[in-house]
């Protein structure tokens, strides 16, 4: 394996175990940095992962300035590896929107965390809508039905339960005036806990988003459409995979 195929693995394995032990992701996080900078082969993903830890880091060591450098590069580099609405650089928007959220620029920090929101709502959807083709298809053809999955490793679903989870309890503070907001992302969460075949967290977000549409008054086209995914995960559920 050669020095940067090591570097990225153990990058990745500080990334999902998490940088609680702050001297020792430093040291790392420097020999890895200066892995990256004398190498020519890592690429842009590399680039991503090394930027968004160091900023991770530096947010621990509440050096939100160094913190805005690296999250901002690890943007960048992800957004030229995947794209700029890509779920692998939402996490980059969701970190700087926490510093923001952090130093009350509310502002700033609400724009990001709408960004990262869409961002997920799109890619579960659109998911949803390819397996929801091919549930179809494999029907038709097999008369069998088939099983939902998010499209996601573990440690995405991890992240993907995290950041939007830590949206909406930002959200339910500001529910009474921008319940949208507060609905837009328990919908979110309840495709991803379907997806993940995960029904009583599904209904439960779902009950929650219908609540608070009720509770606020909000359109009748707004409570037909939660009242359309609680019908989507009972009939998921009337009819188990075989």
């Amino acid at each position: 394996m050669s020095d940067v195929a090591e570097f990225t693995l153990n990058l990745q394995v500080l990334q999902v175990q998490g940088l609680g032990r702050i001297v020792q992701a430093e040291e790392y996080l420097c020999q890895a940095q200066w892995t990256v900078l004398k190498s020519t082969e890592c690429s842009y993903a590399t680039h991503s992962l090394l930027h968004r830890n160091l900023g991770l880091l530096y947010m621990a060591k509440e050096n939100y300035e160094e913190a805005r450098y690296h999250l901002a590069n690890d943007i960048y580099f992800a957004s030229c590896a995947f794209g700029t609405e890509d779920i692998r650089t939402s996490g980059g928007y969701f970190h700087l929107a926490n510093i923001f959220y952090g130093l009350k620029k509310l502002d700033r920090a609400d724009t990001l965390y709408t960004k990262v929101s869409e961002i997920w709502n799109k890619y579960l959807n659109n998911h949803y809508q390819v397996l929801s083709q091919a549930r179809i298809q494999q029907i038709d053809l097999l008369g069998k039905r088939f099983e939902t999955d998010t499209g996601l490793d573990e440690a995405q679903e991890a992240e993907a339960i995290r950041i939007l989870t830590s949206i909406w309890n930002i959200r339910e503070s500001t529910s009474d005036t921008a319940p949208q907001k507060t609905i837009f992302v328990l919908k979110t969460l309840v495709m991803l806990y379907h997806l993940m075949m995960n029904s009583s967290k599904a209904q439960e977000y779902a009950m929650r988003a219908l609540d608070l549409a009720r509770e606020q008054q909000l359109s009748d086209q707004e409570q037909n459409s939660i009242q359309d995914l609680l019908s989507l995960i009972s009939a998921e559920d009337a009819h188990p995979v075989t």
